[in-house]
């Protein structure tokens, strides 16, 4: 097994930079690092030492090293963290000495791989781990969290318990042929499977809220010139990031912002208004509106409420895309809440951006157009698409078996199903996992996690 070593810390300048090496060489190379052979290394203490090669006149840097002893580290192996400072030169040649001393750069991802090959984490926490570097906001902070500490491995692990039992039920049938099940046991059996995939499917069914956590929504603001879109961008941003004046196509390009929402991460992008022009650079702006229209999650189509209906112009279409109709300036006294708008919109609403009324229903709106944006705090969520997939696919197996049972077929159908699930569920925990998936999924990883 090589040595690894990566720089765990974020690239730049900072305060302090954090060097990470993992493997049976680690307190060997360390020793040289410092220039010097006698160095002892206790678990649980802190040194301070030069870094200080042979042959080098000068140190590179005074540093801390903290040393974790196999098993009891983060990968199972052993393990020295070299805290020194944040220099970006420091750094490289800290790390080019690892390299000369016989480590080798880690992979993306590739501690946390040997955390899983040396049974610190499973599959799901290991993912949970890269959820939460990349968190985007404290209620997706709050779920990788929670599959951090086993609360999906747990769920699984008593999953595959009840399917065990009920193969158990079903095999001993088969090899005991003159004893059939007992009505009453199949009814029994049957309801279990039942609840059982029920109990998947509900859970896969999170993933709705819970993709959203993790990945964010994009929320393109789009409408004619001089309706109030960067006034409105404006207001949900909380700054005055947009240009805003009584010109009409003052915004000529796309303006993207990122913030949060009751929790969901929200990119917000403000567009130039959509009408024909002679401008070629107001023409290139209304062409990155319509890209933005066609990349978004959901439209925020803005119309000037102080208008009569006919007046607004209630383009463009969004191709299916989610959509949203707010009329805003519903300060102005010639303001018209009329209901001939509501066809082919999720929802309707009336807002005010120099005043902020209707604002908090607008974010609200947003979110709940995606599933119930309460869901987040209520339990745990699958953020993750593979792990989705893998529990329906689980979830189909089992009401597959079930159905098989009512129908009276034989043991060795109902069972074939129930197996399928079993491995399905292992990947979810990495017990069943292949290697080049494993590879995949750690691919995503950030160097030094």
């Amino acid at each position: 097994m090589d040595t690894i070593v990566a720089l765990s810390t974020a690239p730049g300048r900072s305060a302090i930079g954090v060097i990470r090496i993992s493997g049976p060489r680690t307190t060997e190379i360390v020793k040289t690092l410092v220039g010097d052979q006698e160095l002892t290394l206790k678990p649980g203490q802190v040194v301070v030492r030069n870094l200080q090669p042979d042959g080098e006149a000068v140190a590179l840097d005074q540093a801390v090293l903290s040393y974790f002893a196999a098993p009891h580290s983060y990968t199972g192996e052993a393990v020295v963290e070299i805290s020194c400072h944040g220099s970006p030169v420091i750094l490289r040649q800290v790390i080019d000495y690892v390299l000369v001393f016989g480590g080798r750069l880690a992979e993306p991802g590739e501690f946390t791989l040997r955390a899983l090959g040396n049974g610190k984490l499973n599959l799901s926490q290991a993912i949970a781990v890269r959820d939460l570097i990349a968190a985007r906001s404290d209620a997706a902070a709050k779920q990788a969290v929670r599959q951090l500490k086993g609360e999906l491995s747990q769920r699984m692990h008593e999953t595959q318990e009840r399917l065990i039992q009920a193969i158990v039920i079903l095999e001993s049938a088969l090899e005991f042929v003159e004893d059939d099940l007992p009505e009453v046991e199949k009814e029994k059996l049957h309801d279990s499977l039942l609840e059982i995939a029920g109990n998947l499917a509900g859970l896969a069914q999170t993933f709705g809220v819970g993709h959203l956590l993790r990945d964010g929504l994009r929320v393109t603001i789009a409408g004619r010139p001089n309706v109030g879109k960067s006034s409105l961008f404006n207001a949900l941003v909380r700054s005055n990031r947009a240009i805003v004046t009584d010109i009409p196509g003052t915004t000529r390009d796309s303006l993207t912002e990122s913030i949060s929402i009751n929790g969901f991460p929200v990119t917000l992008t403000d567009t130039a208004g959509l009408r024909e022009s002679s401008d070629q650079i107001e023409r290139l702006g209304v062409g990155r509106t319509h890209q933005a229209i066609a990349d978004a999650d959901l439209v925020l189509l803005i119309v000037d409420g102080s208008l009569p209906a006919e007046d607004r112009n209630l383009e463009p279409d969004s191709n299916g895309t989610r959509r949203l109709l707010v009329r805003n300036k519903m300060d102005l006294p010639s303001f018209r809440s009329e209901n001939t708008e509501r066809k082919s919109f999720e929802k309707v609403i009336d807002v005010s951006a120099m005043t902020g009324a209707g604002l908090d229903e607008l974010r609200a709106a947003i979110i709940s157009s995606f599933g119930d944006c309460h869901a987040a705090d209520s339990g745990l969520l699958i953020t993750d698409a593979r792990q989705h997939d893998l529990l329906r696919r689980a979830a189909d197996e089992v009401t597959s078996s079930a159905e098989i049972l009512q129908q009276g077929h034989s043991e060795e159908l109902i069972v074939l199903g129930l197996h399928n699930a079993l491995r399905l569920i292992g990947d979810i925990t990495g017990e069943t996992t292949t290697e080049d998936i494993l590879s995949e999924i750690f691919s995503t990883f950030c160097i030094g996690k």
